[in-house]
């Protein structure tokens, strides 16, 4: 059985499709994204849904209803620095790809926006809309926090979702600790340069960064226990310019993405240390940088079991499963510091299961048969919650 805003949504499946699909051919990165701004802002105007504009971080909030309490539904729009490989007849063209599914969740909240304008007099408060930029680097949402998104009016509670590429259509999942923390850094070994003839005369900090990569995979293989969650990747290491120089500088950069706060402090302070030793063990000095610092995301276990039940309200058929426990990090987990907050994710793949890719994957493809349940899920969700606590 289907309810009412599902069947309503699923009448312009076109135009979702048709909003997903111009969205992808424009993909934009970082905090300042025009294009995707100015295609938000003339949907919203042509539904007369008031928004304001955060000039700086390119963030777009909406407010449909009106009340005491405010529900917040939030989606990113950014894309990645991929050359997309998708074969899709709408694949972009500049450089960049919405390889996360970005415009696919523009696209929801967009539904979303048509449905909760069309069913505004129903509301029993605010619903919030944001559509943020940014979540790739983890600087959207605390531009958004910074800028004071939660506020006027103040937000109670807020929901988000992610789409998945690789996982069946349509399904569900949930749970308390959904995602990690994510510490980036950056580390600069310097040397000294001389001729790859005569190495006894220089300082190769090549051969400390290789040393300094496998010394801190054994922070995870023999300081951590199994029983623990930590992953430490090495995402990039450069250095040198020609094949008979030995370089005056090498870097490397990484990630640290960990559930429990204690097991990051723990790692944190011993990557410090690791990169101390191994540069002075080899005569380099040595630079630390923090790239990002974002907390892991936590939600609300009784905010989760209310939209689980909306969604269990709105198609009876839909699959939800409580075991959303992945090793991938989400800005939305600035938020959660501040209100309560769900995340859940959707299912997206295509029919042909030998196309399903994971996420950031210049192949990647899309389900756009999705956009109706995930857009009448962000309604259902706003309304149900309005109504049980305003």
């Amino acid at each position: 059985m289907q309810n009412q805003l599902l069947k309503e949504a699923n009448e312009f499946q076109e135009k979702l499709s048709a909003w997903r699909r111009a969205l992808h051919q424009i993909p934009e990165i970082g905090l300042h994204l025009p294009k995707t701004v100015a295609f938000v802002k003339k949907e919203l105007e042509q539904m007369d849904i008031p928004y304001t504009v955060y000039e700086e971080s390119s963030c777009i909030v909406a407010l449909i209803g009106s009340g005491e309490k405010c529900f917040m539904l939030r989606s990113d729009m950014d894309a990645l620095p991929v050359r997309e490989e998708s074969g899709e007849p709408f694949a972009s063209e500049n450089g960049c790809m919405h390889a996360c599914g970005h415009d696919m969740h523009t696209t929801t909240l967009l539904g979303a926006a048509k449905l909760l304008k069309s069913h505004e007099r129903e509301l029993r408060g605010t619903v919030k809309l944001l559509f943020q930029s940014a979540e790739e680097t983890f600087q959207g949402a605390k531009a958004a926090v910074d800028a004071g998104v939660l506020e006027n009016p103040r937000v109670d509670a807020a929901f988000a979702m992610h789409v998945a590429p690789n996982s069946e259509n349509k399904k569900i999942i949930y749970g308390e600790y959904p995602m990690t923390s994510v510490y980036g850094f950056r580390i600069l070994l310097t040397g000294k340069g001389t001729h790859g003839s005569a190495p006894e005369l220089g300082i190769d900090p090549i051969n400390a960064g290789v040393h300094l990569y496998l010394a801190l995979q054994e922070l995870i293989a023999r300081e951590i226990s199994a029983m623990e969650e930590a992953v430490l990747t090495i995402g990039r290491f450069e250095s040198g310019s020609a094949f008979n120089v030995i370089p005056h500088r090498a870097v490397l950069e990484g990630s640290l993405r960990t559930f429990k706060s204690e097991v990051r402090d723990y790692i944190i302070c011993r990557i410090k240390e690791v990169a101390k030793g191994v540069a002075a063990t080899y005569r380099c000095e040595v630079e630390l940088e923090v790239l990002n610092d974002v907390p892991a995301v936590k939600c609300d276990v009784k905010l989760n079991e209310e939209i689980i039940q909306s969604v269990r309200e709105l198609d009876s058929e839909l699959k939800a499963y409580p075991t959303f426990h992945v090793m991938g990090s989400e800005d939305f987990s600035y938020f959660g510091e501040k209100i309560p907050t769900s995340y859940f994710f959707i299912g997206a793949g295509v029919d042909n299961q030998d196309e399903w890719v994971g996420h950031h994957n210049p192949h990647a493809k899309f389900n756009e048969t999705c956009l109706p349940t995930a857009a009448a899920i962000y309604a259902k969700a706003a309304m149900d919650w309005l109504e049980n606590h305003g």
